[in-house]
């Protein structure tokens, strides 16, 4: 599929797109993503999203789609690669129809709200190298057996995701600011564990 087969409307557009088709269809991510250029970023690491939601898959795939995209923007790399085990895999469509439901009214109010804006956060390399050490961290973080954390997770990942496939530098701002408050309170209440372990044993 390339750019245009998407078209240059808004997420809820993108969605219905990826939803429609049997339910059970493999949406293969090298398929779905070639020809979309510096957008496949944002198509894949929202692909991601629903994903997370669980834990056995977030381990396995959202992880690592993840911490991969993050590593794409950190190296400002302008197209996507994908390894073979990653690009003959995706979510099935029920999935994301799934995912369409549970927030389509907060993608409608969304849609109405964002837009291309302050469009340095989202083209200036050092912006989006900072997005990319962001993700990897929340990849990373994703990855771990946390319990109850997945859902708080997906939910980081959505504003990066959305600000990056809208071109919206506010939203993307949006997803620094709660993503590096997430990272930190995760790393000092781990480091407070560690603590405590150490003083008990």
């Amino acid at each position: 599929m390339n750019e245009a087969g998407f078209g240059r409307t808004g997420t809820r557009a993108l969605l219905e797109k990826l939803t429609e088709g049997a339910p059970d269809d493999v949406l293969e991510l090298g398929n779905l993503l070639g020809g979309l250029g510096r957008r496949a970023f944002g198509v894949l690491l929202f692909l991601a999203v629903p994903l997370a939601f669980f834990p056995g898959v977030a381990a396995v795939i959202a992880a690592p789609v993840t911490v991969l995209v993050g590593l794409h923007l950190l190296l400002l790399r302008q197209h996507l690669w994908l390894p073979r085990f990653l690009a003959e895999r995706g979510p099935e469509r029920k999935l994301i129809s799934r995912f369409e439901r549970r927030f389509d009214k907060w993608f409608g109010r969304l849609e109405r709200w964002a837009k291309p804006r302050w469009l340095l956060l989202i083209d200036h390399p050092s912006a989006t190298m900072l997005t990319g050490l962001l993700l990897i961290l929340l990849g990373i973080l994703l990855s771990l057996p946390i319990p109850f954390t997945n859902a708080l997770f997906a939910l980081l990942l959505l504003p990066i995701a959305l600000g990056l496939l809208e071109r919206d530098g506010r939203l993307l701002l949006i997803g620094w600011t709660t993503g590096g408050i997430a990272i930190t309170g995760i790393g000092l209440a781990s480091g407070e564990l560690l603590n405590i372990a150490g003083k008990l044993f």
